[in-house]
C-alpha cells in the first residue's frame, strides 16, 4: 500500500496555521491486523532500501522527529525502523545541552552525531529545539553563554538561516534530510499524561515538567509555525503528520521515509576494470 503524504507537507513559502492542520484523520488502515499488514510491508521495503544505501556508501539519510511530549516520536522510531538493520542506523534523542554542548553554537552537537554515508540517523528531538523550547523560554539562551538579543526578531531570523544554510549544506554533501513533525492535539496530549500515570510500566515518564509545560501550548504552537515557515524549502520540505491516532501516524512517517529513500540513486555502480580483476582474483583463490 502506498500512502499520499504529498499533502501533509508544508510548501515554500506557506505559512502553515497548525490551528488548522488536522491531528486525526479517518484511518488509513482497517483494522489493527490491517495497520500490522501494511507497517510489516513498509518495513520490508524499508529494509531493502537501507541495504542498497548501506552497499553504495554514497549517501546518508537523516530523519528529524519533532512533536510535543507525547506525539509519538519514541513509538514512531520503535514501529517504523524496527525491520532495520542496526548496523547502519542510530538514533539520537537531544535532551537539554550538556555545559560542554553549551560552549559552542547550537549546531555543533547536531553535526557530531550526524549519519555517515550508507547509514540512517534518527534525531528525536533536534536542533530545532534552539528555535523552539529557547522561542518559548528565552531565558536559555543566557545558558549558552550568550548576552540576551537587543533585537530578538532579527536573532530568531539568523537562527532560521543557519538552520536553511545546514541543511542546504548537508543536501550539497549527499546527505537527504527528512523533516516530521507530529501534530498532536491539547486534549490527546491530556490524556496520554494520564495514561503514563495510570500505566505502571509507563509511569516513570510522568513529570511536573509535562503539565508546567501545558501552560504554554498556544505559545509552542507558534513557535512552530514560524519554525516550519520559515525553514521548510522544496530540497527538506516538513511534513505536519497528525498524530492523534498512532497507529495511522506511524504509516504515514514510514511511507514519507520510504518516499524520501526512492528519491536517492541507490543503483549499484558497474564495477570498474580495477575491481573486476579483484573480483577474478578472488573467485580463482575460492576455487583454487
Amino acid at each position: 500500500m502506498r500512502i499520499d503524504v504529498k499533502p501533509l507537507e508544508v510548501v515554500e513559502g506557506e505559512a502553515p496555521s497548525l490551528a488548522k492542520r488536522p491531528t486525526r484523520v479517518d484511518p488509513i488502515y482497517k483494522s489493527k491486523a490491517d495497520y500490522a499488514g501494511h507497517l510489516a510491508d513498509h518495513a520490508e521495503r524499508l529494509n531493502a532500501l537501507h541495504e542498497r544505501l548501506y552497499a553504495t556508501g554514497r549517501h546518508a539519510l537523516l530523519i528529524v522527529l519533532q512533536g510535543m511530549d507525547t506525539a509519538g516520536k519514541d513509538g514512531a522510531i520503535k514501529h517504523v525502523m524496527t525491520g532495520v538493520n542496526p548496523q547502519g542506523c542510530k538514533v539520537v534523542g537531544f535532551k537539554a545541552p550538556t555545559e560542554r554542548e553549551a560552549r559552542h553554537d547550537f549546531l555543533w552537537r547536531a553535526v557530531c552525531e550526524l549519519p555517515e554515508r550508507g547509514a540512517i540517523g534518527v534525531f528525536n528531538r533536534s536542533y530545532y529545539e534552539s528555535v523552539l523550547i529557547e522561542r518559548v523560554h528565552p531565558e536559555l539562551i543566557r545558558a549558552e553563554g550568550l548576552d540576551a538579543p537587543r533585537k530578538m526578531k532579527a536573532f530568531w531570523r539568523e537562527r532560521y538561516k543557519s538552520i536553511r544554510d545546514f541543511e542546504r549544506h548537508l543536501g550539497v554533501n549527499a546527505t537527504k534530510v527528512v523533516k516530521i513533525f507530529l501534530h498532536i492535539s491539547k486534549d490527546e496530549q491530556r490524556r496520554r499524561l494520564l495514561q503514563r500515570i495510570e500505566t505502571p510500566g509507563k509511569s516513570w515518564k510522568a513529570s511536573t515538567n509535562d503539565v508546567a509545560e501545558r501552560k504554554f501550548w498556544k505559545d509552542y504552537q507558534d513557535a512552530y509555525e514560524h519554525a516550519l515557515a520559515e525553514t521548510s524549502v522544496a530540497t527538506a520540505p516538513w511534513h505536519v503528520v497528525p498524530a492523534d491516532d498512532k497507529l495511522n501516524a506511524r504509516l504515514c512517517v514510514s511511507q514519507i521515509v520510504i518516499d524520501a529513500f526512492e528519491t536517492l540513486p541507490l543503483a549499484a555502480r558497474p564495477p570498474d576494470t580495477r575491481r573486476k580483476r579483484e573480483l577474478a582474483e578472488i573467485r580463482a583463490a575460492l576455487e583454487g
